[in-house]
């Protein structure tokens, strides 16, 4: 097994104990829809899919949503702290400095994106929340908090992921209104996402 192949077991070991239910298959589903968006895409990029909520599953490094007021604030947090938990497992693991750095500064950026690789990652991440994650959020965290989640997920999608993202549907109908919430949201600059609610 080569250093990429064991940090990539590596990551998924650490995800499949993540105590968010739906984290391990958000996180084959992120580099699924990488690949289907950029079949191509580099090791680095990869890795990044596959480990950018990583720090979600480790709870002692966990960066809580309470502690922040602004929720852009809070996802940079659990960018940067998964970035620094990213970097230990794989120098742990031999994995190439150049590989390192790159997956690194991806899932440091894989919350706001800022060139093609991180926007692709965002993008990824994105349309798999709405793919996969909500019903879980939507149970865990009630109807307010699932609107608010939904419209702050929207409108940070590219415009070729919005047009994707607007055609799914859900069993649940409640899930598909408010998914077309936020996509009629996206009109309206006026809404902002808190952090608390």
């Amino acid at each position: 097994m080569d250093s990429i192949q064991r940090a990539k077991a590596r990551i998924r070991s650490i995800i499949a104990g993540s105590n968010v239910p739906e984290d391990p298959l958000h996180a084959e589903n992120t580099l699924e829809w990488l690949l289907r968006l950029d079949p191509e895409a580099h090791q680095a990029l990869q890795i990044a899919a596959l480990a950018h909520d990583i720090e979600r599953a480790t709870e002692d490094r966990k960066v809580r949503r309470a502690d922040f007021d602004d929720y852009d604030a809070f996802k940079a947090a659990h960018a940067r702290n998964g970035a620094n938990i990213l970097q230990e497992i794989l120098k742990q693991c031999g994995v190439a400095q150049s590989i390192v750095e790159e997956a690194c500064r991806l899932v440091g950026l894989h919350e706001v994106g800022g060139d093609p690789h991180s926007d692709l990652l965002k993008d990824a991440d994105s349309v798999s929340f709405f793919e996969v994650n909500l019903p879980f959020y939507y149970q865990r965290e009630g109807r307010q908090e699932a609107k608010r989640r939904c419209i702050w997920g929207f409108r940070r999608l590219s415009a070729q992921i919005k047009e994707v993202v607007s055609n799914i549907t859900y069993q649940d109908e409640v899930l598909t209104r408010l998914l077309r919430c936020a996509v009629r949201s996206k009109s309206d600059p006026s809404f902002r996402l808190e952090a608390g609610g």
